[in-house]
């Protein structure tokens, strides 16, 4: 995956066959289905997951092609983690393999990670390389990529609003102080575009 420049985004779009003002400047996914992928073909959900897992540098690749400034992969969210044992543990392996594969290709071409969800819980593996990533990657410009790893909205918000009501209860702020921007600033998405465009992928 080589570093977009200018010139590399305008040839893609032209390729795409889509005017500039058509192309979303953000995209959300959720990447679902790799279990059904799997079951159709008569092959373990192991050999979906990890389908699914490096269909993931395609996706990040066409994005970052096109200039895209933010795309988020919904992947594993809290209700995931009642799912088989054993089922887990491949996902886990899997996003620490995919973080520590993907990491230099992130570096050159300047994506920054951020993480999206609950920490607790996470394998110290996966939190040890999530880390790494999220702190070298931190400075570059380029697209940010949002990786959802125990992830749920309603805990988001939860969290969001503790927050700000734990500065309320501390005197940082008035309730009133509270609007739709301040509430936004909180979120784990704080600082990325909201999507444009919303897509499942199964």
């Amino acid at each position: 995956m080589l570093k977009p420049t200018a010139q590399k985004i305008a040839t893609a779009r032209k390729i795409l066959g889509v005017p500039d003002e058509r192309i979303p400047r953000s995209i959300a996914i959720i990447m679902d289905g790799n279990g059904r992928w799997a079951r159709q073909r008569g092959l373990s959900r192991h050999v979906g997951h990890r389908q699914g897992a490096d269909s993931v540098n395609r996706i990040v690749t066409a994005s970052t092609a096109l200039g895209l400034e933010a795309l988020a992969l919904y992947s594993f969210s809290i209700e995931n983690w009642s799912r088989p044992r054993e089922e887990v543990n491949t996902l886990m392996h899997l996003y620490a393999e995919y973080l520590i594969r993907e990491r230099p290709s992130i570096m050159e071409n300047n994506i920054r990670l951020k993480h999206l969800g609950r920490r607790d819980g996470l394998p110290n593996a996966v939190l040890r390389e999530l880390d790494e990533t999220v702190r070298l990657s931190a400075n570059n410009t380029g697209m940010i990529l949002c990786l959802a790893v125990n992830y749920g909205s309603r805990a988001e918000i939860v969290g969001a609003v503790r927050q700000l009501a734990q500065r309320a209860a501390e005197g940082d702020l008035a309730p009133t102080d509270i609007d739709e921007e301040m509430f936004s600033a909180t979120l784990d998405t704080a600082g990325v575009p909201d999507p444009d465009l919303d897509q499942c992928i199964s």
